[in-house]
């Protein structure tokens, strides 16, 4: 049965501890099918036939002392070691006896962050070995299918495995961008009708995922090209084209990268004109309101020197006026509608 995934943040920490360790191996040919789990590592390690796959899965690298006995009995070298228990850009490596091959594994977008881990895989004459930080994949599909021997699985090699693996975990990618591309979408529509520092840090943490991404497939790009060279013989010529599509969505996957990104720069653009533009209408409203005001308040500085007095030629006759004060008032008004009329014939607001 499909194991169901954990949900965990994306984090870099090592695992606790007291973390689950699972422990399974797949083993089947054409005609037979057998899954060993919960068993000590011992056990599972004499259960491996030959001529048939063995596909053998940990998850969990806090135990050190699995993956030492894994290696010590596949004859893994030390530095192999170190790339599987440690955060490592993805890369393929061919050895005498078997090739390695390490990827990121996405699962989604949790919180505007990707949540993901590092798998490693080694393959060999009739084994598959992978390594994972986590419980839980993206093979639960995979896994009933070759029980039920469905497809063409069965009637295939480990290097087969391997692709059906690695396809399923590429195809993911194009989930989490297209999540990606959804949230560049709302966002552009969320500056468009109020822009606020919210839209600005989930920029910014676009951003960074998209940099994360990059490190993960163009990396990716350079190992499955390194495949395509093999001459070790570990992968059958007849399967080279199963990893030529990988190889394929791998390249698509990248100008989908570049594509996103430039639409993450446009967005940044967006957001700081959207703020101009505010800042603008305030301040044109602001000096539309200022501007209002300088003849009024020229006219009242002039009444307010007070000048009164019945000798003096400048007599202010409107000081003594019973109505001289609404007149003013009037007078005043009729400037206000005039100038705002005038700056709607002009369309400055």
């Amino acid at each position: 049965m499909a194991r169901k995934k954990k949900l965990v943040v994306r984090s870099n920490d090592p695992r606790p501890s007291d973390s689950k360790v699972i422990l399974e191996l797949i083993q089947y040919d054409e005609k037979e099918y057998s899954m060993y789990q919960d068993l000590p590592i011992t056990e599972l390690i004499a259960h491996i036939k030959l001529n048939h796959v063995n596909w053998i899965n940990l998850d969990g690298l806090h135990e050190k002392s699995i993956v030492q006995k894994l290696a010590d009995h596949f004859c893994l070298h030390s530095l192999l070691v170190e790339d599987i228990t440690s955060d490592h850009q993805p890369k393929a490596e061919e050895y005498d006896d078997f090739l390695f091959l390490t990827l990121k594994m996405l699962y989604r977008i949790d919180e505007g962050k990707i949540d993901y881990e590092q798998i490693s895989f080694v393959l060999g004459k009739d084994y598959l070995l992978s390594f994972q930080e986590k419980e839980g994949d993206l093979f639960g599909l995979l896994r009933d299918r070759i029980r039920l021997d469905q497809g063409r699985v069965r009637k295939k090699k480990a290097d087969y495995l391997l692709y059906r693996v690695v396809d399923i975990i590429v195809d993911n990618y194009y989930n989490v961008l297209d999540a990606i591309g959804e949230q560049i979408e709302t966002i552009e529509d969320e500056i468009y009708k109020n822009s606020t520092e919210t839209q600005f840090k989930n920029i910014q943490q676009l951003k960074k995922e998209l940099i994360f991404l990059r490190k993960a497939l163009y990396p990716l790009r350079d190992a499955m090209s390194k495949i395509l060279k093999d001459e070790s013989g570990f992968i059958d010529p007849v399967n080279l084209r199963y990893y030529a599509d990988v190889y394929d969505h791998v390249v698509h996957l990248i100008d989908s990268l570049d594509t996103y990104k430039d639409l993450t720069s446009g967005l940044m653009d967006i957001y700081i004109n959207t703020l101009n533009t505010r800042m603008n209408e305030v301040i044109k409203v602001l000096t539309v309101i200022s501007t209002i005001f300088m003849p009024l308040t020229f006219i009242v500085g002039v009444y307010g020197m007070n000048f009164h007095t019945d000798k003096s030629v400048w007599n202010m006759p409107e000081l003594d006026s019973p109505y001289g004060y609404p007149i003013v008032m009037g007078f005043m008004l009729l400037i206000v509608i005039a100038m705002i009329r005038y700056f709607k014939f002009k369309k400055w607001f």
